[in-house]
């Protein structure tokens, strides 16, 4: 049996590898309540001028990427960058749909009828690391913006989501789209909550 101070020290060493993430949704401007009632809401993702880890610019970063991965394996690079592309329609995108539909009152998805659109536009994307003896969770910011389908002036609300957390509790989260497809999850989970 452990003494007590060892066992301190164990609990306090699990609680520090354990970075705080301060997930943080905010109503910047506008007003919820038209969407009260509302059984589905349309959703769209935008990502122009993401920023990306310490890139400012999204080109810049898949660049250097895949030249750093084709370095160490002809082909491994460009892979990568069609895997980064593709994971967003592939598995960002749904996992945001989903859990905000299993958390809300609305169903979230490609509804052109809807009444109102959620333009979920992404401005930065920390993708992180997992290399089994060191880690850095991925994060994502955004703003979401809430608009009349009909009429796309008519601007319901505008919220910004902070921080959104990835990463997976078992740490078998390596691939670098797993980890963003929770910070996807959990913006959906959270915004559903928000909103509602």
């Amino acid at each position: 049996m452990q003494s007590i101070p060892k066992m301190a020290a164990t609990l306090l060493l699990a609680a520090l590898s354990i970075p705080a993430f301060a997930q943080k949704i905010k109503l910047v401007e506008g007003d919820l309540s038209p969407l009260k009632g509302e059984k589905k809401l349309n959703v769209e993702f935008t990502y122009d001028h993401l920023a990306v880890g310490k890139f400012d610019n999204e080109d810049e970063y898949v660049k250097k990427k895949t030249e750093e991965y084709n370095k160490k394996e002809a082909g491994k690079g460009d892979t990568w960058a069609k895997a980064w592309s593709s994971d967003r329609a592939d598995r960002y995108e749904p996992k945001f749909d989903s859990l905000f539909s299993e958390n809300g009152d609305m169903k979230a998805g490609s509804f052109s009828d809807a009444k109102y659109t959620l333009i979920f536009h992404t401005t930065f994307i920390e993708p992180g690391f997992n290399v089994g003896v060191a880690r850095k969770n991925a994060s994502i910011d955004a703003e979401a913006i809430i608009v009349e389908t009909a009429n796309r002036n008519n601007v319901i609300a505008k919220i910004s989501v902070d921080n959104a957390p990835g990463r997976m509790f078992a740490g078998f989260d390596f691939d670098t789209g797993v980890r963003i497809t929770e910070a996807y999850a959990v913006s959906g989970k959270k915004l559903a909550k928000f909103i509602q």
